[in-house]
């Protein structure tokens, strides 16, 4: 299911209805997936004919964003976390340079046992990723999680070096980066196809 919704994104044939569906569709199982990592603890239920043993969730979970193209993946995530804090970053990228650009930062107040989900679909070179995560880490969060959809390799391997403790879901690996620092091969700009641009 994964790989064919991956391949709908990829082909630039697919109109923007169908690559909305196919992006709201890998999320929801990206949402999913990301439930593994809240912590949880046991609980007793009564249930109409007894006592049942559960789980109940320990953390707060704040979904952060990064615009303009992760907020595709929002409503996603707020459907399996609906209690969620959500903030966001604005991070553009310097086209001439390739580096992060950040413009603009609304966050809740961060505790060290909250777990935080950064929404990144496209992790190229990693510096949005890695600018997030520094910006939260000086929030005091320790618990981050970074959820993509295609990450190059060497941006993720930069976010392994740069942070062995960071947790990573990312749909799709590929193998290289173009002169532009663009995922090869990708799926084009992720935000201008979702948006219709």
């Amino acid at each position: 299911m994964r790989e064919s919704l991956l391949t709908i994104l990829r082909d630039e044939k697919t109109p923007v209805d169908q690559f909305r569906q196919a992006a709201h569709q890998l999320a929801d199982l990206l949402a999913a997936e990301a439930t593994a990592f809240v912590a949880e603890e046991p609980k007793m239920v009564k249930t109409p004919c007894g006592q049942a043993k559960g789980m109940e969730a320990l953390q707060r979970v704040v979904l952060v964003p990064i615009l303009r193209a992760g907020l595709a993946m929002l409503p996603s995530f707020l459907k399996i976390f609906p209690r969620a804090s959500v903030g966001f970053f604005g991070i553009r990228r310097d086209e001439a340079t390739a580096k992060p650009q950040l413009y603009y930062e609304e966050l809740p107040a961060l505790k060290s046992t909250d777990l935080i989900f950064i929404l990144d679909p496209m992790i190229a070179t990693a510096g949005s990723s890695l600018l997030a995560v520094d910006r939260l880490a000086s929030r005091g969060a320790s618990q981050i999680v970074l959820v993509g959809i295609i990450g190059a390799t060497e941006g993720l391997e930069k976010l392994a070096s740069q942070h062995p403790d960071l947790d990573m879901i990312v749909a799709g690996e590929d193998p290289q980066l173009n002169s532009k620092k663009f995922i090869v091969p990708g799926l084009g700009d992720f935000g201008d196809r979702y948006f219709g641009n």
